[in-house]
């Protein structure tokens, strides 16, 4: 039997190309599902369409610590506890120079990038601590954020930030026997980034589900993996 065997997984972003290919992957695996994401339709829509799983969505923003409070009483009551958080949530913007650019870029990077992985993860951390939980959380982060690049001072920065918050989370939840692990994805193979990409060549590209295979090993690893960031940046390396 999977070690993920009814399990409580939280994901957020649930509906995004990462979220929904996370959500494959962990039902494939028999855990129960807490979707967690802004739109309500298309939660609706997510969990229609796993079958012989629990999954329930819950529509919440992650931006303010009462909204977030609010999310981990509904998920307590519908599961009983949380097992695993899995946080896709994240954006990008491109930038100016610092020197040209206003704060406003690097106000929308934080709030996208820093302020829910920091909320959510600060909240499932003290709900697996006041109840004894050895659980995993797992946030996906960047290749981005290990070093700067031209033009992108405020997305670099945030993603920095969040590898951070992700290490120490690590090192203050191991004594607690509570893994904090990141995966860094290059870019990835999503309709939007081809768009955006036109001229790129995506089969250098990581995908969604080679994310989400990455993101399953990490859930399951029962070896002392604490506060690692897991690089998977497919063939552009």
């Amino acid at each position: 039997m999977s070690y993920l065997f009814g399990k409580v997984v939280v994901i957020t972003g649930a509906t995004g190309n990462l979220g929904s290919a996370v959500t494959r992957v962990f039902a494939a695996e028999s855990a129960q599902l807490a979707l967690v994401d802004l739109d309500q339709e298309r939660l609706d829509q997510a969990v229609a369409s796993l079958t012989g799983v629990q999954a329930t969505g819950f529509k919440a923003d992650l931006s303010t610590p009462e909204s977030i409070d609010g999310l981990i009483e509904a998920i307590t009551a519908r599961f009983g506890q949380i097992d695993i958080l899995v946080h896709t949530v994240g954006g990008y913007a491109a930038g100016e120079p610092v020197h040209e650019a206003g704060v406003e870029v690097l106000d929308k990077m934080y709030n996208l990038n820093v302020r829910p992985l920091y909320l959510i993860g600060a909240a499932v951390a003290r709900h697996m601590v006041a109840r004894s939980v050895q659980g995993r959380l797992i946030f996906v982060l960047a290749k981005a954020g290990l070093k700067g690049s031209k033009n992108h001072a405020a997305y670099t920065a945030s993603k920095a930030a969040a590898i951070r918050i992700m290490e120490s989370m690590a090192a203050e939840l191991r004594e607690f026997e509570i893994k904090v692990n990141g995966i860094s994805p290059s870019t990835l193979d999503t309709p939007a980034n081809r768009k955006a990409m036109p001229d790129a060549d995506p089969s250098k590209w990581v995908t969604p589900e080679q994310i989400a295979n990455g993101i399953l090993f990490l859930a399951q690893a029962n070896t002392g993996v604490y506060g690692t960031n897991l690089e998977v940046y497919g063939k552009g390396g």
